[in-house]
């Protein structure tokens, strides 16, 4: 008796996924709980594990939609397999032997040729790509790109480079995938830059048609985003209220303490910790701006899921740090770095992306001084970081340069009042000026 492969639940309010792509044959024999293919929602991508030990007869083709609890494959356990595994790299070494150009000179041309020689796919280099192109200085459009909509993945660029094709030319790449300057290099020229690297852009190529236009249907996940913003901004009355910290006492404490404390944890000291450290204390006092509106009840939280807005190249993401309350400075650096890695890796589980209750967002890594947040539904309150720049002030009747970053708190004035909002982003202030604070909860 054949077993259904349905596609599981992929969380609230997602109903459809796409099928990004197969890990076994049809045909192939499999065992329980073995990978079969990854899906991926507007919220995560995630992998469908088989039911059961047999042969796996595939339903449905990558780049399908497919719906929650459809069936997209069958197991049958007595059936005798048809398919031999292939090694991913042998499989994909084979497509690039036989996409290679005849001739390896003639994979060489201006930028002009091949921008004419491209094909009409979009294809997106994410950081890992772009990073691997810039230091084995290849030239992109030679390797053959197996991702979904003609994408060139990671593992594309691996097993090009694991058995390039006969006198494989390196090329000087361009300045767009070269890698970015270090942060350590980067805080040496600017305060700002040390701000943590949650996110990074990315690049991509973009193909324009003879009259200079680009069409392409949005991601599953754009779509998300577009909607969540949307219902945030029709579903909320949202105020944003703003202040500055003096963030030097924090900077020099950084700057005294990092080495010993990686050293110690195994995990660099950045400004995140502290953020959260002051947001967790803060909202103990404001409990309002932990809370949700559900109906016509007010949904309180004894504890902060605190939410790290992640940008990558496939949208933006919100992995949560449960229960930061209880976390260490050093545990909270450890699952920024984590999940922030996950979330640009495709990694993250559906438990990572919901059931935050507050969110910081940090536009200063990309320059930011000042911004807007949105809220992400239905939390009622969202905290914007900004690049940190040296500034003069006025410290006891004199002028000195100090390290300052301006705050923004979101909030939904229809559970949070001024005096609230404003008091919290006051309170924030004080914990980071004097980050004493922070260790004796005062």
């Amino acid at each position: 008796m054949v077993i259904q492969v349905k596609v599981p639940g992929l969380g609230e309010s997602v109903k459809q996924a796409t099928l990004l792509k197969w890990h076994k044959q049809d045909g192939e024999a499999v065992r329980a709980d073995e990978p079969l293919c990854e899906l991926e929602s507007d919220k995560a991508n995630a992998d469908v594990p088989s039911p059961a030990a047999g042969v796996l007869r595939r339903k449905k083709k990558e780049g399908e939609t497919v719906e929650v609890d459809e069936a997209i494959a069958e197991i049958d356990p007595t059936g005798v397999p048809t398919s031999k595994p292939v090694k991913a790299v042998e499989q994909k070494r084979a497509a690039a032997v036989s996409a290679s150009p005849p001739n390896a000179s003639q994979a060489i041309s201006t930028s002009s040729g091949l921008a004419a020689s491209a094909t009409a796919t979009l294809e997106e280099y994410s950081p890992a790509v772009r990073t691997l192109i810039a230091e084995n200085r290849l030239d992109p459009k030679t390797i053959p790109a197996t991702g979904p909509k003609g994408r060139l993945t990671k593992e594309d660029v691996e097993v090009y480079l694991a058995a390039p094709p006969p006198a494989m030319s390196r090329v000087e790449p361009p300045a767009s995938f070269r890698p970015a300057p270090s942060a350590a290099t980067e805080k040496k020229k600017d305060v700002a830059a040390v701000a943590p690297p949650l996110a990074a852009p990315a690049s991509q190529t973009i193909m324009f048609d003879s009259t200079g236009i680009h069409r392409e249907p949005m991601s599953r996940i754009r779509k998300r985003i577009a909607e969540t913003l949307l219902q945030a901004q029709q579903n909320a009355a949202i105020l944003t209220t703003f202040n500055e910290v003096d963030l030097t006492a924090v900077i020099e404490l950084r700057n005294k303490f990092k080495d010993r404390f990686q050293e110690v944890h195994g995990i660099s000291l950045g400004f995140m910790s502290f953020f959260a450290r002051a947001t967790v204390l803060a909202l103990k006092e404001f409990p309002k701006v932990n809370a949700f509106i559900e109906g016509d009840n007010v949904v309180y939280h004894q504890f902060v899921h605190l939410g790290i807005a992640v940008s990558t190249d496939r949208g933006l993401a919100v992995p949560v740090l449960r229960n930061v309350e209880k976390m260490s400075f050093a545990k909270i650096e450890t699952e920024i770095k984590r999940l922030a890695t996950a979330t640009r890796d495709g990694k993250l589980s559906l438990e990572e992306l919901s059931g935050g209750t507050f969110t910081i967002t940090n536009g200063g890594i990309f320059g930011s001084l000042l911004s807007t947040p949105i809220l992400n539904p239905p939390q009622s309150g969202i905290l914007g970081m900004h690049a940190i720049q040296k500034r003069p002030v006025v410290i006891n009747d004199k002028i000195e340069i100090r390290s300052m970053m301006y705050l923004a708190l979101s909030y939904d004035h229809r559970l949070v009042d001024g005096r609230e909002s404003v008091s919290f982003l006051v309170r924030l202030r004080q914990f980071l000026e004097d980050p004493t604070r922070l260790m004796l909860e005062i």
